[in-house]
């Protein structure tokens, strides 16, 4: 299945949002620390609502644990960036593929861009930067579950 990380996100909201749409999904989500406000149930709870509890999720202490942790799973990395070469059209996603969001205020340094399989972009009009982290998510888990053909057959 595919996952979704995010790496030292800043915004509880965001992270609550993203939990929320992971359980929806039945996407696990992967938080890579430090995050830029005090993880916990009470800053997520007003954008995750009561979708938390459905949520799978794994936090990692830092960027080094989760790469050795994806290289010990065998997993490719997926980047959404503006600094992408692949426009999100163009990506091709494989089922255990994970995407991975970088930090609200700092996206994503080199180290971090050095490791991916992939980068993407998601392709804007002109004179547009970025969206919300959390849409951004969305959209680009959206077109991965298309692709690889895992969106939940509930009701």
């Amino acid at each position: 299945m595919i996952d979704i990380a995010l790496f030292q996100p800043d915004i509880a909201g965001n992270v609550g949002t993203i939990l929320r749409m992971s359980a929806c999904f039945g996407v696990r989500c992967h938080i890579i620390e430090p995050c830029g406000f005090a993880f916990g149930e009470r800053a997520l709870k007003r954008a995750g609502m009561d979708y938390l509890d459905g949520s799978e999720y794994i936090r990692h202490a830092d960027w080094s644990e989760f790469a050795k942790w994806t290289a010990t799973q065998n997993r490719k990395i997926a980047l959404m960036t503006t600094k992408g070469s692949k426009p999100l059209p163009d990506a091709e996603f494989s089922e255990s593929d994970i995407i991975l969001m970088g930090s609200e205020a700092a996206g994503a340094p080199d180290y971090v861009h050095d490791i991916a399989s992939t980068r993407v972009h998601i392709p804007m009009r002109s004179g547009f930067r970025s969206l919300n982290v959390a849409v951004a998510a969305g959209i680009a888990l959206g077109e991965a579950l298309r692709q690889t053909d895992q969106y939940p057959r509930g009701a």
